[in-house]
């Protein structure tokens, strides 16, 4: 057997496109030499890794097998190549909503100052989004503001986070003394179904309320600090994003009659990723501590 890098790059390139057209576009070839090296890569494996549904590929099974395994060759075989070149590998980082907007562009500046060349792409999305984007491999390592389930996944314990319930300065329930029967009765705005701040919430505040509904749901903490700020009801978020308002008096923390709201948030990847010296640079500055660093680094 003689599979080539060539051909693992074809591969690749043809799952994520979609068809034989596009990626011979994207690599610079015709389409009968892509085509060609599929085929002759399917042989050597005697299987198929697409179906074949009219003119369009859909990758199958034995595809979606061989997908994180070629992957990986292509990554180490880039690692080889940058060894000998003034290089970084690009990373491609996707985290959920508040960890993305308020957290990782402190540590992304960090480590911007000492690796200016290294091409790094954030995409900020909910929790949902984000254990989708690393599972279909979009992304090298998801950031995420509560456990992931995924078989497929590893995830790791990376920070505490602290979750206050506000109000609107001169909102009533700023005046006493908050009791359950206020919090269950009060109008509450709270993020989307899928966002990490409403899966805590959901489990550790909202089951001590029953009866206790949400009259609006956003989609991102922005919008609800200002529908609060704007009297319309009174919400959950992480410590972190309210702390100017919070500092400013716009809003109010409540003091509610439950112990203090704690989440850890989480770091994933996927089990067959290969877990590159670049990647590992950039968790050392998301304080990783060392000893979730240290198995990272094992399973490298």
């Amino acid at each position: 057997m003689h599979i080539t890098l060539r051909q693992l790059e074809i591969f690749v390139e043809v799952v994520k496109s979609g068809s034989t057209t596009q990626a011979s576009s994207v690599l610079a070839l015709s389409q009968s030499a892509v085509s060609a090296a599929l085929a002759d890569l399917e042989k050597q494996l005697n299987a198929a890794l697409f179906d074949r549904v009219g003119k369009r590929l859909v990758v199958n099974e034995n595809g979606r097998l061989l997908y994180p395994k070629a992957l990986s060759l292509l990554e180490r075989t880039m690692e080889v190549e940058q060894l000998f070149q003034q290089q970084d590998g690009a990373l491609r980082i996707a985290a959920s909503t508040t960890i993305g907007n308020y957290m990782l562009p402190e540590m992304i500046a960090n480590y911007r100052q000492d690796f200016q060349s290294t091409p790094l792409e954030l995409i900020v999305a909910n929790s949902r989004e984000v254990i989708q984007l690393v599972s279909d491999f979009r992304a090298d390592l998801g950031l995420i503001e509560g456990q992931c389930h995924s078989p497929e996944l590893i995830s790791r314990p990376w920070v505490s986070d602290e979750l206050v319930v506000f109000a609107a300065a001169g909102h009533a329930l700023t005046q006493k003394l908050v009791t359950v029967d206020d919090l269950i009765s009060a109008p509450w705005i709270l993020r989307e179904s899928g966002s990490g701040t409403r899966d805590v919430l959901e489990y550790s505040l909202m089951s001590h309320l029953p009866g206790a509904r949400p009259i609006m749901e956003l989609g991102n903490s922005e919008a609800i600090k200002h529908a609060v700020r704007h009297g319309i009801g009174i919400s959950c978020l992480s410590h972190r994003v309210v702390a100017e308002q919070l500092e400013s008096g716009a809003l109010v923390e409540l003091k509610i009659p439950f112990a203090p709201l704690e989440r850890r948030l989480y770091l994933i990847y996927h089990r067959q990723k290969h877990i590159s010296a670049s990647l590992l640079r950039f968790l050392s500055y998301c304080r990783v501590v060392p000893q979730i660093l240290t198995e990272i680094q094992r399973s490298a």
